[in-house]
């Protein structure tokens, strides 16, 4: 039996989202968790890797088991034995040609800036702090050139590992509501550290320290080091996956960090 699950976790507190020895991981938490409601090892997939101090409120995964047990049972056993910072929030059988990570269509982010002179207290961890007074129109204005089909390398990690540079965004809006500054982002798939760059040089534009058309500029060049400071983990949220209506997972109710 195959499923899937919605998970939502506040990153602060972990070494990212994938297994590694002797670190407080995401995945561990969670593997560790269903296997007990299982009562067997379990393995799980997700839709996307997030790195130390990014956060979830969409994530989703599956996993194989022979269990049976109702989807209230997943969903409240493995929350009995989740640290706080981790839920799962639903749980639904899936074929086994569903796959977390492959079957998605899209994935949407959502980058959070909180922007004063003064520095944050209890969102440190779950924001990232702007000092200089941003202006959203202008870094709506530079989003416009990065929509659609292109090459992203100059948007991507120098050590990503993926085989093709080109993605397509859908979504890329900038919004404001009083200190906090929303970048909100969809793709059909998104390349290592792809959205905190895209944050980097949409604050660097905000900020006055370069024209809206620099946008446009880094990504013609394709060179990584045109592109400025990759933009602080704490601010970056995975808000939701996309998946072919045939698997019927839940797509609405999925709470959204910082209303606006």
């Amino acid at each position: 039996m195959r499923l899937a699950l919605g998970v939502e976790y506040d990153g602060s507190g972990f070494a990212g989202w994938q297994s590694q020895p002797g670190q407080r991981t995401v995945q561990g938490a969670v593997e560790h968790a269903l296997s007990k409601v299982a009562d067997h090892p379990v393995r799980i997939f997700c839709a996307g890797r997030t790195d130390t101090g990014v956060h979830a409120s969409g994530q989703v995964i599956h996993f194989d088991t022979p269990a049976r047990r109702s989807e209230r049972s997943w969903v409240f056993g493995a929350n009995a034995n989740l640290p706080k910072e981790v839920v799962v929030l639903w749980a639904r059988p899936v074929p086994e040609l569903f796959h977390a990570r492959f079957s998605a269509l899209r994935r949407r982010y959502r980058y959070v800036i909180f922007n004063r002179a003064v520095r944050p207290t209890f969102l440190a961890k779950r924001t990232t702090w702007e000092y200089r007074p941003l202006d959203e129109g202008r870094m709506q204005e530079a989003a416009g050139y990065l929509l659609g089909e292109h090459d992203f390398n100059a948007y991507r990690a120098t050590a990503c590992q993926a085989h093709s540079p080109v993605r397509t965004i859908h979504l890329l809006e900038v919004s404001r509501r009083q200190e906090m500054v929303y970048i909100d982002i969809e793709a059909n798939g998104f390349l290592h550290h792809m959205v905190r760059n895209i944050a980097g040089v949409l604050m660097a534009i905000g900020a006055g320290k370069h024209p809206p058309e620099w946008a446009r500029d880094v990504l013609e060049s394709r060179e990584r080091r045109l592109g400025g400071v990759t933009a602080p983990p704490s601010g970056l949220y995975l808000m939701r996956v996309t998946y072919p209506e045939r698997f019927a997972l839940p797509v609405d109710g999925q709470p959204l960090p910082f209303h606006d």
